[in-house]
């Protein structure tokens, strides 16, 4: 496969000077509620610099695109390629990802310099290949506004790790009211047993991992129509969830022990009951508002405790296939899911999109006939297919223009500084 080949729709220019100068905007509108100091600190080996999200993300474009597109470019700073490179071996050798809250350099001022430097250098480029709609260099730059709007949800769960672990707990943003729906229990929407098509089809942009669409055989099942919420996570606690090793797998077991997890990354029990720490600070927990922030070790665990299971990929995907795709998304600047909207009429699912990426039960493979991009590129997501599992949905911290049913979001099964969640799944009523 060439880069020519990936999965992305042909972009007239017109559209993609607005779409790339509204994407890198959005960056840096998500950096203004931070102050200088915010922008250097990592937390954890997860867990980059703010400063770094804004340099990678303009590497990203230097590297794949100005470099093979553009003869008469010259980097700002040839140094820039080792500090700012994440995980692409073929492109180079790279700073430490666990050290990158030890550099003080560039400055911050310096990272926006560069950001400009590479805008002003695509807006030549662009306006080079403006009657080309074939440029082999549009796709490319696709690709990389598609992999900033990642970025963005790695910028937000990133400076809420680094406020959550400074004692003062600051406030990135207050939290508009959006009022208190009653909690309600579970409605189950079955799905019949047959033969479906799963994964990208064409018509729009998608990584290479959602193709090529293949059809997968799944027996009858059902599906909880609402996210599992704080009051159900909280009585999984109550009943010594946590203390009970029947519950867990085995890796899941041994890393609740060894990491002394008694419930999500971000509650904190006190006097008065559970908080929880958000990007508006800490707050009482919001019962009726979705769990998030949870391992696939503790959604697979509160699922066997509900006497239910996570959803396969295909599943989600099945039963997803004609919702729409809305939600509380990034733009809603609320950066938390929100409660569900009930009641939900009959045969709907609730919360697909945009409050909490949803664990499944299917670990992150290749697609049957799937093959990577050649060279560094093709570094994306083939080479993390092991060890992973898949998510779907989208975040409130998503972009809502980023979201789509076939999207695949993979991580480790100890993972939980994410917005991810739980929806339980099951096999047909008898």
């Amino acid at each position: 496969m060439t880069i020519s080949e990936l999965h992305v729709p042909r972009l007239t220019p017109a559209r993609l000077v607005d779409r790339y100068a509204a994407v890198r905007r959005q960056t840096e509108k998500l950096c203004e509620p931070l102050e200088t100091e915010d922008y250097v600190v990592s937390t954890m080996s997860d867990v980059s610099p703010t400063k770094w999200h804004l340099a990678h993300t303009s590497w990203f474009f230097e590297t794949f695109v100005l470099a093979p597109f553009d003869a008469s470019y010259l980097t700002l700073n040839p140094r820039y390629a080792f500090l700012f490179n994440s995980y692409y071996v073929q492109a180079g050798e790279r700073h430490c990802r666990a050290q990158r809250g030890l550099v003080t350099r560039p400055t911050v001022a310096e990272v926006f310099a560069y950001r400009a430097y590479v805008d002003a250098s695509m807006q030549r480029l662009i306006d080079r290949i403006a009657n080309d709609t074939e440029h082999p260099a549009l796709p490319v730059i696709e690709l990389g506004l598609h992999h900033e709007q990642q970025h963005q949800e790695l910028l937000l769960t990133d400076i809420k790790h680094v406020f959550w672990t400074n004692p003062l707990r600051p406030v990135y943003r207050a939290m508009s009211d959006r009022g208190r729906p009653t909690g309600d229990g579970f409605d189950w929407v079955s799905v019949p047993a047959g033969i479906y098509r799963i994964g990208h089809a064409g018509g729009g942009f998608s990584f290479d991992n959602e193709s090529p669409a293949h059809r997968v055989f799944v027996d009858e099942f059902r599906m909880a129509d609402r996210l599992v919420t704080n009051a159900d996570y909280l009585a999984f606690i109550d009943d010594r969830g946590y203390h009970r090793p029947e519950l867990w797998l085995s890796n899941g077991w041994s890393t609740v022990r060894a990491s002394n997890w008694e419930a999500p990354i971000y509650w904190e029990r006190t006097s008065d009951g559970w908080t929880e720490f958000t990007l508006a600070g800490q707050n009482a927990l919001e019962l009726d508002a979705p769990v998030t922030h949870v391992s696939f070790y503790e959604a697979d665990a509160f699922a066997r405790w509900a006497g239910a299971r996570l959803p396969t990929e295909p599943e989600w995907e099945i039963a997803a296939a004609n919702a729409p795709i809305d939600g509380p998304f990034v733009e809603s600047e609320n950066y938390h899911p929100a409660p569900a909207s009930s009641p939900a009429r009959d045969g709907d699912l609730r919360q697909l999109y945009g409050d909490v990426w949803q664990w499944t039960a299917s670990a992150y493979t290749a697609y049957p006939g799937y093959t990577p991009a050649a060279g560094a590129i093709g570094e994306y997501n083939g080479k993390w297919m092991c060890d992973q599992w898949v998510l779907r949905g989208a975040s409130c911290a998503t972009p809502q223009s980023h979201a789509r049913l076939t999207y695949r979001n993979f991580f480790p099964s100890d993972a939980r500084w994410q917005f991810m969640g739980i929806r339980l799944a099951g096999a047909a009523k008898a």
